[in-house]
């Protein structure tokens, strides 16, 4: 069976940097999306389009077809109070935070000074290339439920 939209696809998958470092890996068929509903970056949606149950293939995804380039304006300097005081904020940690107009974002802590606190609401893999090697395990018909949620289920 083809992945098209409306397909539950289950990959294998191996990404690394440009510098061959691995990022993250499933090897174990679990990995299930509801191709067409924006369930996995469009970059590698886009390459797995019409393939087939079986085919390995690899990807090369691109900044802008993957986590977006970096934005700086998205690093800022907060107040420290800002923040629950009962714990020592350290660099590397993440917090949930809103947009001015209340989109929720994770915010990761970069520098930490007496008065403030650095964020970064990039995703970590921001400005990065992204390279994956797949394999297709399966695809099927998505159930009605998972249609009508826009997500696999179970």
């Amino acid at each position: 069976m083809k992945i098209e939209n409306n397909k539950v696809v289950n990959i294998n998958y191996k990404l690394t940097d440009d510098q061959g470092n691995v990022i993250d890996e499933s090897n174990d068929g679990s990995f299930a999306y509801l191709h067409g509903a924006n369930n996995i970056i469009p970059g590698l949606e886009k390459a797995l389009e019409g393939k087939d149950e079986g085919e390995k293939l690899s990807v090369s995804v691109s900044p802008a077809e993957g986590y977006g380039e970096r934005d700086e304006q998205q690093i800022q300097e907060v107040p420290r109070e800002m923040f629950p005081q009962d714990i020592e904020i350290q660099p590397g940690m993440n917090f949930h935070a809103q947009t001015p107009d209340g989109t929720p974002v994770v915010v990761t802590v970069t520098a930490v000074g007496d008065d403030t606190v650095t964020v970064d609401g990039n995703h970590p893999l921001a400005g990065q290339n992204l390279n994956f090697e797949v394999e297709i395990v399966s695809v099927r018909d998505a159930q009605p439920e998972e249609l009508e949620h826009g997500h696999v289920h179970g």
